[in-house]
């Protein structure tokens, strides 16, 4: 009785909008798979695209027979014949790292070539790696250059990368990776830090700094001279889970912090050149002195925000700009948005995401489409699709019957790590309640635990292995190894959520299965899920009808209140 009364805070899933997400299909080979071909095109009207990854049909058995080839690059490929330098193909080998994913062997040459990449792949496909590796390789090279006498020596003004992600447990997970590269010395490639949540401003500028937009602009923008030698000294600028950042609560900070950098490239582009035509050195007392002359030319808003007429003004693609001979732009404050095109470019940015929602202008994909004309966009095979390595169950629940399914599941389980995901926090402690009642020990993860207490339970849960109890703040982002069962409690409510999830298991080629409890309330989307697992279709297509399955819950319980009423007059 205590069991069925704990089940009800195991919220049916309501069907509400969700985002439409990407589903491009591209034709032209470029070998980099295993019986298989890596895929590109190159869409006028869009953007353009690599697509690295073989048949997103593929079945089971196809993958069973041909091995690991679904996410690894042909055996011929190796980290240095992707353009790295031997010191970081020698440490990625020594962690672990043999040989490089379809999706690394893609976009590791695309950011070396110094482009503006969007990488678009599924989840555990190897982004974080890489971003992180031609990014080190580039840095190792820059900042530690050979003078005449064979000695290492320091440029004047130390180049730099900065790694934006949405909350603390990812930027620290980022520097675990940084600091995972180690030299012949057994020390890290390059010193990296991590600028939030209790960790201020590093005393020694870093290689690499990793941060939350918030914690950035708290301790660039009170401090000018600060800020001016750090966008001075920023060359490669990374969005991790991008499609996060530039929405919601993110949007605007992130746009603040794009003005800040595209502004100081506007700056170093007026720099480069005096106006005798003779090069300028340009340095961070320079750069300070030309911006305090240039005071009353503020190419950003204050408050990084963007009302609806400048949002419109900044997508429009018609907007003509005039040019001038020195391609700096007309010195008229007209805003960042509409000199973007006009001046020389002095730093990268890269956009890394597994779910990439890219129809309309106010979408995370349209943002960038408008704002990075000219990026090249990385995307996998199975992007917003089923891996061929994920087996997924489908169990229709009960209120009578949920408590029990879900406790088989758990118990079914072969695996040492299986983690379990509910809708809200409520529905996190009801389910673990359920658990610990049925014998069934568990960690417990939402945002109502503080910081430190979220990083000690994701520590022990991978050391330790069990099972991992939490909302979708677990679901993006967060590496747990071997996770090799997903349980969802309560089913997901959006296409976005239902990818992340899903992705916990069967990342770096490895194998994984997907239980998903649902209600009669979720079955028609359920069923267009299946349908579009297999039939290779992008998931969020299931999503995208969910308008159309409330207007049928609706209509049938409008028929079965009214089946009831005439049964009623029927007796009367």
């Amino acid at each position: 009785m205590i069991l069925s009364r704990s089940v009800s805070v195991l919220h049916s899933c309501r069907i509400s909008s969700a985002p439409k997400l990407i589903s491009h299909k591209l034709k032209v080979s470029f070998p980099l798979a295993y019986g298989s071909s890596a895929l590109i095109s190159l869409n006028r009207s869009e953007v353009k695209w690599v697509r690295v990854f073989a048949s997103a049909t593929e079945t089971e058995t196809e993958v069973e027979r041909k091995g690991n080839d679904t996410f690894f690059a042909d055996q011929a490929v190796s980290w240095k014949s992707l353009g790295l330098s031997d010191k970081v193909s020698v440490a990625l080998r020594d962690s672990g790292f043999g040989r490089p994913s379809l999706t690394q062997a893609v976009c590791i040459p695309s950011i070396l070539s110094g482009k503006d990449v969007v990488v678009a792949a599924e989840t555990g496909s190897g982004k974080t790696h890489g971003y992180l590796a031609p990014i080190i390789h580039q840095l190792t090279n820059t900042n530690t250059p050979l003078d005449s006498e064979g000695e290492e020596r320091r440029v004047p003004l130390k180049t730099i990368s900065l790694v934006l992600c949405p909350n603390v447990m990812l930027c620290e997970q980022v520097v675990r990776m940084v600091n995972g590269l180690l030299g012949e010395d057994g020390h890290p490639l390059l010193r990296v830090e991590a600028v939030c949540g209790s960790q201020g401003w590093p005393d020694k500028q870093p290689d690499i700094i990793v941060s939350t937009p918030a914690a950035l602009l708290n301790n660039i923008e009170p401090k000018r001279n600060r800020r001016v030698e750090f966008l001075r000294s920023v060359k490669y600028v990374v969005f991790d889970e991008a499609d996060m950042l530039l929405c919601g609560s993110f949007q605007n900070q992130i746009i603040r912090l794009i003005n800040m950098l595209r502004f100081d490239e506007k700056q170093v582009s007026r720099l480069a050149t005096s106006k005798f035509g003779k090069p300028l050195e340009i340095d961070a007392e320079s750069s300070a002195q030309f911006d305090l002359e240039n005071e009353d030319d503020a190419d950003f808003e204050e408050d990084g925000s963007i009302s609806d007429e400048e949002e419109e003004e900044y997508l429009d693609d018609t907007t003509q700009i005039p040019t001038v001979e020195n391609g700096a732009g007309p010195d008229i404050r007209k805003g960042w948005r509409r000199v973007r095109k006009i001046y020389t470019r002095s730093k990268q940015y890269i956009f890394i995401a597994a779910t990439l929602p890219v129809n309309g202008k106010k979408t995370a994909g349209g943002l960038l489409k408008h704002m990075f004309q000219d990026a090249v966009w990385v995307s996998g095979n199975f992007l917003h699709r089923n891996s061929p390595r994920l087996k997924q169950k489908w169990v229709e629940v009960t209120v009578d019957t949920q408590v029990d399914a879900l406790i088989e599941a758990v118990n079914n389980s072969s695996t040492d790590r299986t983690m379990v995901f509910a809708n809200t926090v409520e529905a996190v402690e009801a389910v673990a309640d359920i658990l610990e009642k049925a014998s069934i020990q568990c960690y417990r993860y939402h945002k109502n635990h503080t910081l430190e207490e979220r990083a000690n339970i994701l520590a022990d849960f991978r050391e330790n292995g069990g099972v991992f109890v939490c909302t979708d703040a677990a679901a993006r982002g967060v590496d747990v190894p071997n996770v090799s069962h997903v349980i969802q409690a309560d089913f997901s409510s959006s296409a976005v959520d239902f990818l992340h999830r899903i992705g916990r298991t069967a990342r770096a080629g490895q194998y994984g299965t997907v239980t998903s409890l649902y209600t009669e309330a979720n079955r028609d989307l359920v069923e267009a899920i299946r349908e579009a697992v297999k039939t290779g279709q992008p998931v969020e297509t299931a999503f995208s009808r969910k308008r159309g399955f409330r207007n049928k819950l609706k209509k049938r319980a409008f028929l079965k209140a009214g089946e009831a009423k005439e049964s009623q007059a029927v007796r009367a």
